[in-house]
């Protein structure tokens, strides 16, 4: 009996039959194990980029609010993927969201605001529910995401400017002490064209040269040939030539150009820049103090008509400016049109000039790809225009008209004028220009890291 039950569990040891079907039952309860985890992996990896993807529109979001008089931490915190935000996710659970001002020193952005800013850092963590994972005792998965963004002022989308500046007699006639800090004509007294061009280089300031092109324009126009006068020290006047002039007046004095900086990251002017000679960013004094290379001066002689001006600035940036950019133009005047004829312009055209001005902006801003139009009222009347009688309207008007959308339009509250504009009111030009530099460009990410 002890002899037959040895032989029979010895055969039973023998017998691989059945074998293979356990190990694939093993194999297949493995597979499925990993399969499952991998369904919660996945699962996870895609709500991260939800919760990226939230992490940098609220970083965005809280940026362009830098300076501005809405809180940017509240608003990336209300563009976050937290319970009832903006970008609220119902597949993440237990959000939290922070953001953090930051004053960095390598972008290039000014610092404003109280505390002083240029950026803004967004952080948000998150749970994500499992699925198969729970098995393993594993009932969450945590993820994190962190977003970086510069305020307005950081490097934009590429664009071609061109400056259109009022130099008639009145911009040389007129003091204007707002700006006195940064006159480098004479000491002592500062015109408006004093001021002009201090506005210039503002903007210059706060453009990047690795993307942003600038040029110069003035009206009345010159006689080609003596558009140099304006950039060569020491300074003297072009020879002005009337608006119906043949042949026709040279409106552009400096072309599209990015030597203004020698870096994105320098706030300092290339002095041997012709256009930042022409802006007056350059200062060679001569034996009485006063500046030789004082840039470009209002010599008058001509009445104001700036819709020629505006026309040629588009057909400049058309032909001249690069493909794919950003087109713009920034008119600067302070006053009527009122060009007469026929000595200064054309019968045609006297009729209506600051009509003829707007039609010209609505074309520019009608183009394809569509240029945007700023115009900066500098001490504009809320009387005239003199020649537009059917219909009537203002010069303040008529440049409230010119920019592209209302947010375009800007009033320097320091001058003696009365044409002003609340939304985009401020006092001296330099800051005008600096907050038209600052429009022109966008909010950005950058990374996390930045200094």
């Amino acid at each position: 009996m002890n002899r037959h039950l040895v032989r029979l569990f010895a055969r039973l040891r023998r017998n691989r039959r059945g074998s293979v079907a356990l190990m694939t039952g093993g194999a297949i309860v493995a597979l499925l194990g990993v399969s499952a985890l991998a369904v919660d992996i996945g699962y996870a990896v895609s709500a991260k980029r939800q919760l990226q993807a939230s992490t940098d529109a609220a970083a965005l979001a809280g940026a362009r609010n830098i300076g501005s008089a809405n809180d940017p931490v509240a608003t990336a915190i209300s563009y976050s993927a937290a319970n009832g935000q903006k970008n609220a996710r119902s597949n993440l659970t237990g959000v939290t969201a922070g953001a953090t001002l930051k004053n960095l020193t390598t972008t290039g952005v000014h610092a404003v605001g109280n505390p002083l800013a240029n950026a803004i850092q967004v952080t948000q963590q998150a749970t994500v529910p499992t699925y198969f994972a729970r098995i393993l005792g594993i009932s969450s998965i945590s993820i994190s995401a962190t977003a970086t963004a510069s305020a307005k002022g950081g490097k934009s989308t590429p664009v071609d400017a061109l400056v259109i500046l009022d130099t008639t007699a009145s911009m040389s006639s007129t003091k204007d002490s707002s700006c006195a800090s940064f006159d480098t004509h004479t000491p002592t007294t500062t015109y408006k064209i004093d001021c002009a061009l201090a506005g210039v280089r503002a903007l210059l300031e706060g453009f990047w040269p690795s993307v942003d092109q600038v040029g110069l324009m003035v009206f009345p126009g010159v006689k080609s040939g003596t558009e140099s006068k304006d950039y060569t020290c020491p300074t003297t006047n072009p020879t002005i030539v009337p608006y119906n002039n043949s042949p026709a007046p040279v409106y552009q004095i400096i072309g599209l150009t990015n030597n203004y900086k020698t870096s994105d990251t320098t706030t300092t002017l290339n002095p041997s820049a012709d256009i930042v000679k022409a802006a007056g960013g350059t200062n060679i004094v001569d034996k009485q103090g006063n500046s030789s290379c004082s840039g470009i001066r209002a010599k008058g002689g001509e009445g104001t008509y700036y819709a020629d001006v505006i026309t040629a600035a588009q057909t400049a940036l058309t032909n001249s400016g690069r493909t794919g950019v950003q087109k713009a133009i920034v008119l600067l005047s302070d006053g009527d049109a009122q060009a007469s004829a026929p000595s200064q312009i054309s019968n045609a055209k006297q009729a209506n000039q600051c009509h003829q001005a707007i039609t010209a902006a609505q074309a520019a801003k009608n183009a394809n790809p569509a240029f945007w139009v700023y115009s900066v009222a500098y001490g504009a009347p809320t009387s005239g225009c003199s020649y537009d009688k059917s219909p009537g309207i203002t010069p303040c008007s008529a440049l409230q008209q010119i920019a592209s959308d209302p947010s375009k339009f800007f009033a320097d509250t320091s001058s003696a004028a009365e044409c002003k504009n609340n939304a985009n009111a401020t006092s001296g030009l330099t800051n005008l220009f600096q907050n038209i530099g600052t429009d022109l460009t966008s909010a950005r990410l950058i990374p996390d890291n930045t200094q």
